[in-house]
């Protein structure tokens, strides 16, 4: 095959890419949004069928032939189509030790759990779940052992979402943390707690609706490429960058639940709308980790979302919308209500100083199960005890506890991580956008549009062109270093509480 037949041919094929996954992650949404509740194992067939094709078009004779001719002219290549390369040889290379029939039998599978498990985080009923944590547990181990078996099992899932990572370095990050925020939690713990009484008032779930859309104009995301819906766990999909979808769950007696849930994916969305038009359909067009992505969601719900200079701009939005609950209340109220800081069960509603211990509870239990010494039987004390351990609660059901994320039903284990790692990402990329402009001016004058170009022309228009640690340190300047992220929170956290941190 000649060089120009290659790249005509490798284009072709990434266009057919593009489609099937397309057609693949709207059954998905589809499956977790509006479909009825009885059409997982008819969408599981369609899924099958549609994965394999995947398979071949990504490990068949045809692409094989593109990519060695590609890499015999390497020199002649531009960047970005000899990162394309790059990322294509490595995912022929390593589906092709799965076996066909149990890359197919893992879609059914995933697609089966998912369902499973939203039946029974409604109905608390962790024991029909159970048995999916070890299928699913088994399945990874079987495709790390034959892809990478020189490499740790679990070592091989937490590269998966942040290339790099390891459990060396989770605990060498975890330990930082521990070391560094646990003294200002009991400190926070022991001062007088602010009034978070604003969020407890009774929003109608037709108007955070309504709240959802303003927040989404606020974030300046483009509404003729991206949408909302709701459902039980909030996520983001993209399909590419000219179709993403966020989902939010709203809670009648909880307004910030969905207020955060619309601004975190939306800082994901942002992320995917800002891919340069010239990788759209390529396999570079999306974010390239989960710690990069987490990065821009905690960054948009957190270091933005929670800040006074937002809740300046947003109180006059919900005084409209919720005169009656808003009456008596200042925008810095709801900044304090954002901020309150305090041991809590769900993940999803954690405050930023205690958000790691969440994260450390899963990154311990999936390590348990990695490492063999623990299986799905166990999964719910070993919860409840981390809990108890790292935030001093107690566990009243599994509904709040072991069942509350949909991420290991899909079979995402080694993501957990990414959360932590990337809101640490996200206090370095503040530190480094303060050098150039007034961060939260800009929030606060509603020049939300600067913030964003500033990442999209740092970040987001690259997609996979670069590794997620070189393109970290590209915009950092220097090395990832999480002084930043603790200074960033001890400094938050000691204003908001009037302590010494």
């Amino acid at each position: 095959m000649e060089l120009n037949q290659a790249l005509e041919k490798l284009r072709e094929i990434e266009k057919k890419q593009i489609a099937y996954s397309h057609a693949t992650g709207l059954i998905y949404y589809d499956g977790v949004t509006a479909a009825p509740r009885g059409t997982a194992a008819n969408r599981g067939e369609t899924l099958a069928i549609l994965s394999e094709v995947e398979y071949g078009l990504s490990t068949g004779p045809e692409i094989s032939e593109v990519v060695e001719t590609l890499k015999a002219h390497l020199d002649e290549l531009d960047p970005t189509t000899r990162r394309i390369v790059e990322l294509k040889d490595k995912t022929l290379r390593e589906l092709r030790k799965i076996p066909v029939e149990e890359y197919v039998a893992y879609s059914r599978l995933t697609n089966e759990a998912q369902e499973v498990w939203h039946r029974a985080k409604e109905e608390n009923d962790y024991a029909s779940f159970a048995p999916y944590i070890d299928k699913l547990v088994a399945a990874n181990k079987r495709f790390a052992s034959l892809i990478a078996p020189e490499k740790d099992p679990y070592d091989y899932m937490l590269d998966q979402y942040e290339e790099g990572l390891t459990r060396e370095k989770c605990e060498a990050f975890f330990g930082e943390l521990r070391r560094e925020l646990v003294p200002l939690v009991k400190k926070v713990i022991a001062a007088p707690q602010v009034d978070d009484s604003l969020n407890k008032k009774l929003y109608p779930i037709p108007l955070q609706e309504k709240l959802s859309d303003k927040l989404m104009e606020m974030l300046c995301m483009d509404r003729d490429h991206s949408t909302i819906a709701t459902t039980e766990h909030p996520f983001t999909i993209n399909f590419t960058k000219y179709d993403v979808r966020i989902t939010t769950h709203y809670h009648e007696d909880m307004f910030l639940s969905s207020l955060y849930s619309v601004v975190h994916e939306g800082g994901h969305a942002l992320y995917e709308l800002g891919i340069g038009d010239d990788i759209a359909y390529t396999c570079l067009g999306t974010g390239v980790s989960m710690g990069v992505h987490e990065s821009q969601s905690r960054f948009y719900e957190n270091i933005i979302g929670r800040s006074e200079a937002f809740s300046e701009k947003l109180f006059p939005v919900l005084a409209e919308l919720f005169p009656e609950q808003t009456a008596g209340y200042t925008a810095h109220d709801l900044y304090l209500a954002a901020n309150k800081s305090e041991p809590s069960l769900i993940r999803t509603e954690a405050d930023e100083l205690t958000y790691a211990m969440h994260i450390m509870v899963r990154y311990e239990a999936e390590k348990a199960l990695f490492e063999g010494r623990a299986t799905s039987a166990d999964l719910p004390k070993l919860w409840n005890d981390l809990y108890k351990e790292y935030l001093g609660i107690d566990v009243p059901d599994d509904r709040q506890g072991v069942l509350q994320d949909s991420h290991w039903s899909g079979g995402s284990f080694g993501y957990f991580p990414s959360y932590a790692i990337g809101s640490a990402y996200g206090a370095q990329i503040l530190s480094k956008m303060e050098e150039e402009f007034d961060v939260f001016e800009a929030v606060r004058s509603g020049e939300m549009a600067k913030i964003n170009a500033w990442l999209e022309e740092r970040i987001w228009k690259y997609g996979c062109l670069y590794k997620p640690g070189e393109l970290m340190e590209r915009v950092f300047g220097a090395p990832f270093d999480t002084k930043y992220f603790v200074d960033y929170l001890k400094k938050k956290y000691a204003a908001i509480y009037g302590i010494e941190a």
